[in-house]
């Protein structure tokens, strides 16, 4: 397979270089994923706009979708992301590997939001009606359901995108489960 190298600054476009500046600010590093999206001229902007937009869901309700549909799809990268960002928003580690493996005992409504990401995403975009029945009586909203599958598809762009380029994970690694 054919190495993708992880582009620097002096690498990238203006548009990008300006981002690249914003995350060193904003985060203190540019997370090596991000900067691969600066292969393009257009997608790093674009995805962080879809990344930044405001939701219906919690920081909380937001790592759950996260760490789950990164764990279905196998990407080690944004799983280490988001354990991370996970810890900042007050999972434990114990709690972590609950919501990755959708067997959240301490809170149910997390609990349904988690088996309704899976099921959407195992499925493509079909999960039961039992499943979305389910999560709108745990107390989500129809809005909410739909910030859910816009989550949804922003994990998916980084996971296969790391899927396809297999960038160095620059955040402490996930554990396997």
């Amino acid at each position: 397979m054919k190495t993708f190298e992880v582009p620097t600054r002096e690498q990238v476009s203006e548009t990008n270089q300006h981002i690249f500046d914003n995350l060193k600010k904003g985060i203190g590093m540019v997370p090596n994923l991000y900067a691969t999206f600066a292969h393009s001229d257009n997608a790093l902007s674009s995805y962080v706009t879809l990344q930044s937009m405001k939701s219906s869901l919690s920081n909380k309700e937001k790592e759950v979708v996260n760490l789950v549909v990164s764990q279905i799809n196998d990407c080690i990268y944004c799983l280490s992301a988001h354990t991370a960002i996970g810890k900042m928003n007050g999972f434990s580690d114990e709690q972590i590997i609950k919501i990755r493996k959708v067997s959240i005992d301490f809170d149910p409504k997390l609990q349904a939001l988690a088996q309704f990401v899976k099921e959407t995403t195992i499925e493509r975009g079909h999960p039961s009606q039992a499943s979305v029945e389910a999560f709108l009586e745990a107390g989500y909203t129809k809005a909410q359901l739909v910030d859910t599958i816009v989550l949804i598809g922003d994990k998916i762009i980084t996971n296969y995108l790391h899927g396809v380029t297999q960038v160095p994970v620059d955040f402490p690694v996930a554990v396997a489960i």
